[in-house]
């Protein structure tokens, strides 16, 4: 692949950010990662995909941020072998994060992004072919009517409040399976909301350290009550 518009330090600061998170991607994924970047800035100059204009800051809030879930995630899929192939929604996806991200650097795992907005799905599309994912897909839909899965993981960030998420996405997830909500602070108002109107509740919230940023994050993990 081309990097035409991405720096070689790119490559450094994601070596180093791989490192501090635990990861060991292969070349190929690293350059995977990278190549995502420039179609992202490619596409968004005509079709406004997110407000992140600059390489550098697609690298750390979009890649990075989204990389600071991987081994979290990895763990859960695969700590049981009783479903496979692994699968994962990603609900209100847009670009395609953390959804392409998450396909890139879990293969293993189908990855299935979802979104009412077309071109955001278009370019997703785009995406699998270029950096040859067979294991991504997208689906321009409203999640609520959406038919597919169950999944084994349905994940999003910053989609919509935790009552929201389980409401419109909960019956996509495997009865016994999570929700992964990745958040900024940690959401205390919508986890009170959470538990008092539905049938989810937040069994625990993990803080994420992301490279190169100082904002806080955190994932918030969904479990139905009783389950």
């Amino acid at each position: 692949m081309q990097h035409s518009t991405i720096e070689q330090s790119f490559f450094d600061q994601l070596n180093q950010a791989c490192a501090s998170l635990s990861l060991t991607p292969t070349q190929q994924q690293k350059e995977r990662l990278l190549e995502y970047i420039n179609q992202l800035i490619k596409w968004n100059k005509t079709y406004n995909l997110t407000a992140i204009r600059l390489p550098e800051q697609a690298l750390v809030q979009h890649i990075f941020d989204s990389l600071a879930v991987i081994q979290p995630l990895t763990q859960y899929l695969f700590q049981s072998q009783r479903r496979t192939p692994k699968t994962v929604l990603d609900v209100g996806s847009g670009a395609g994060i953390p959804g392409v991200i998450i396909a890139i650097m879990i293969p293993e795992a189908s990855v299935t992004c979802i979104d009412t907005v077309e071109k955001k799905m278009t370019f997703v599309r785009q995406v699998r072919g270029v950096l040859s994912l067979t294991n991504l897909h997208a689906v321009h839909q409203r999640v609520e009517l959406f038919e597919g899965g169950p999944y084994d993981v349905v994940i999003s960030r910053a989609f919509a409040s935790l009552q929201d998420f389980v409401t419109l996405a909960g019956n996509r997830v495997h009865v016994d399976a999570k929700m992964l909500a990745m958040k900024g602070k940690e959401p205390h108002d919508e986890i009170r909301a959470l538990d008092e109107k539905s049938t989810w509740y937040a069994e625990s919230i993990e803080a994420l350290s992301v490279p190169q940023l100082s904002a806080q994050r955190c994932l918030v993990w969904l479990k139905r009550k009783g389950k």
